[in-house]
């Protein structure tokens, strides 16, 4: 027994490794492979991707480089069911077996339609579609920004409408509607729209259309991505979208505040038709000159029912002009009759009115005014004197009774410093400056001791009964 294993050849274990390698390599070098993406991990720093797929019973690791990865036109998620391309190979430093993928795909339609539910059913939630944030398209736009292929058909039908119904300027960002970079550019392109100043060098759009030709879901699922989904939501510029025909529906257009059947719908909703424009404002013009008329008709016709309902006016003025000429006739004899009077009052009083008589009129008032002045003259004389006795009587006793000859017979007036009579000594303390002022002039005083109080006059032989009085 022992012989017999010592014919064996011996291997080591790298070239096991390496021999298994090439045997895997060689009969497995392209396969494609179905399962469900488990164990997702996203890019790792170096930009590969590592996951598994499974089934019901077994499970293969996978691996995309980061080439592959970057080229995909969509992105795996954790248990989305796929068709792997690519060839086994074998990593020998852990004994294990991987599948190195080239192309991913999803296993058929109802995959991508259950992933692209579950994420609208997510977004939705997050309310990105709710009726509320939906914003009114601008009636007359200066300026349409369109997001799509500068190279494709899309952009000159679009080009083309516009120019049919109603020219407008069009401002154009290029992006791919179709790949791996798709949605990143677009989402980038409704930033960059409402990231323009008012009044900048490149006009800010008043509407935005999103659009794109038909396709496959593979190829419209660029605008299914969360990114676009949410760039379109943020937009303060309304948002129309035209992806795809009429039948194909993507998440941009429940995002979008609008959604058109097709790009040239989208230029039929974003303009109306000028020559349709022309003759609804010619119609209300119209229309307001007919409203004009029919009124002006109508208040012409109240005008003469009303007028017909007044008298005439000569009927009016007949009575007052009756009057009047009635008055000019009596008022012509009253005139002559007055002048008559007046003449036969002044020729009765012209006889009484002669030289004589006024001369003795005057020779009366000139007797009068004499006999007035010279009773005026004495009158004056002892009004005069009069007053003069008054004035000298008053003086007299303002003489008498003034502080003055007080002052003359050797009495002192105290006054403080602001002019005032002291009339106590509590007004005094010591120390404060006053004056007195005497017959012939004033001396400053300043008070000392005492504490204010008043004294006694010293006693005297003096009979109290010789006291002069001060009067």
């Amino acid at each position: 027994m022992s012989e017999a294993q010592t014919n064996l050849t011996e291997f080591t274990v790298s070239e096991i490794s390496q021999a298994v390698k090439r045997t895997i390599e060689s009969a497995f070098d392209h396969v494609r492979v179905r399962g469900e993406i488990s164990g997702y991990r996203g890019p790792h720093s170096s930009g590969h991707v590592y996951f598994s797929l499974k089934d019901d019973k077994s499970a293969i690791d996978a691996v995309i480089w980061r080439g592959v990865f970057g080229a995909l036109r969509f992105k795996p998620e954790e248990g989305m069911e796929v068709i792997a391309t690519g060839r086994l190979s074998t990593y020998p430093r852990s004994s294990k077996y991987q599948l190195v993928v080239e192309a991913l795909e999803p296993a058929g339609a109802g995959a991508l339609m259950a992933l692209l539910e579950a994420r609208r059913k997510k977004l939705l939630a997050e309310g990105l579609f709710e009726a509320a944030r939906k914003k009114p398209l601008p009636y007359l736009p200066r300026v349409i920004g369109v997001v799509t292929s500068p190279t494709g058909a899309v952009i000159r039908d679009i080009l083309h409408r516009l120019a049919d119904r109603f020219p407008t300027r069009v401002v154009v960002w290029p992006v791919r509607v179709q790949g791996e970079s798709c949605a990143d550019e677009v989402a980038t392109a409704l930033a960059g729209f409402n990231g323009l100043p008012v009044g900048g060098p490149i006009p800010r759009p008043d509407v935005i259309i999103v659009a794109r030709g038909g396709g496959s879901i593979e190829d419209l699922w660029g605008f299914n991505e969360e990114a676009v989904v949410r760039a379109v939501a943020a937009s303060a510029i309304p948002v129309i979208s035209a992806i795809g025909h009429e039948t194909d529906t993507t998440l941009v257009d429940f995002a979008a505040d609008i959604r058109a059947p097709t790009p040239t719908g989208a230029a039929e909703m974003v303009v109306p038709v000028r020559g349709e424009l022309v003759e609804l404002v010619e119609s209300f013009g119209r229309r307001g000159r007919t409203g004009h008329r029919r009124a002006l008709a109508a208040r012409r016709d109240r005008l003469k029912a009303a007028a017909a309902g007044l008298p005439r006016p000569a009927e009016l003025v007949a009575t007052a002009r009756q009057r009047a000429d009635i008055a000019s006739m009596r008022l012509a004899g009253s005139l002559r009759a007055l002048l008559h009077n007046k003449s036969a009052g002044l020729a009765a009083l012209g006889p009484r009115v002669s030289a004589a008589a006024i001369r003795r009129r005057h020779a009366e008032l000139a007797d009068r005014t004499g006999r007035i002045l010279a009773r005026l003259a004495p009158a004056m004389a002892r009004r005069l004197e009069r007053a003069t006795s008054t004035f000298n009587t008053a003086a007299k006793l303002l003489t008498s009774l003034g502080y003055t000859n007080v002052l003359e017979r050797g009495f002192a007036l105290a006054l403080d410093e602001a002019g005032a009579i002291l009339r106590s000594t509590s007004a005094l303390p010591p120390g404060t400056a006053f004056s007195l002022r005497l017959a012939d002039g004033e001396v400053a005083a300043r008070a000392e001791g005492g504490g204010g109080r008043p004294r006694k006059p010293p006693r005297t032989s003096r009979d109290p009964g010789d006291q002069k009085t001060l009067f």
